[in-house]
């Protein structure tokens, strides 16, 4: 699998804001004040995946959200673990959130990165996506306790989740935005509708 060489997966690139001061730790993540500039730092990397069953559907993920009192939809993510490769931590995340385990990391594709607030997050999550059979999804095991359920939602459905509001986390949006901007742009410039300009 070939690597995307950008810096800011693997730490923050803002070396010209000094004086830094950390304001909060916790086992997760740390607050610092970079030069005046409040920052979110994970401890460690931040993965999101993107299954696509068949090139027909969407796996996402009703997580359980008490703080804002909702089961949002979303896609599978979390942290790497200490000295976890992203891919593997991705595998990792696949089978703790959906039940669905592939083992072959070849299999996962990592995606150019997406910042989620820029000013505040200097390190940028790793996104890989995944295609998967429908058997592989037919059979999932069981997932973990903070997922209602696992979802496999066609591309349509998705597509018309965000516009109505029923997905409304933002990075979740941001990677299935591009997914479908660049399968429109595939599909415009295909062998039988070649683009001229």
């Amino acid at each position: 699998m070939p690597e995307i060489d950008d810096p800011r997966l693997v730490s923050p690139q803002c070396h010209s804001l000094t004086p830094v001061q950390t304001i909060h730790e916790n086992p997760w993540f740390v607050i610092r004040n970079r030069g005046g500039y409040y920052t979110i730092e994970y401890k460690t990397p931040q993965i999101t995946v993107l299954p696509i069953v068949e090139d027909h559907s969407i796996v996402m993920v009703r997580a359980k959200r008490p703080v804002i009192g909702d089961n949002t939809l979303e896609l599978p993510a979390g942290g790497a673990g200490e000295a976890e490769a992203p891919v593997i931590a991705a595998a990792r995340e696949l089978a703790e959130e959906t039940g669905i385990e592939i083992r072959e990391s070849e299999r996962f594709q990592l995606l150019p990165s997406i910042s989620i607030l820029p000013n505040r997050s200097p390190v940028f999550p790793y996104i890989f996506q995944i295609n998967i059979t429908q058997q592989e999804f037919d059979m999932r095991k069981m997932h973990d306790k903070e997922i209602l359920s696992v979802e496999s939602i066609c591309f349509d459905d998705v597509k018309q989740m965000i516009v109505g509001g029923k997905i409304y986390v933002s990075l979740p949006i941001s990677i299935l935005s591009r997914f479908f901007l660049i399968k429109s742009c595939d599909n415009k410039q295909g062998p039988d509708n070649i683009q001229t300009y």
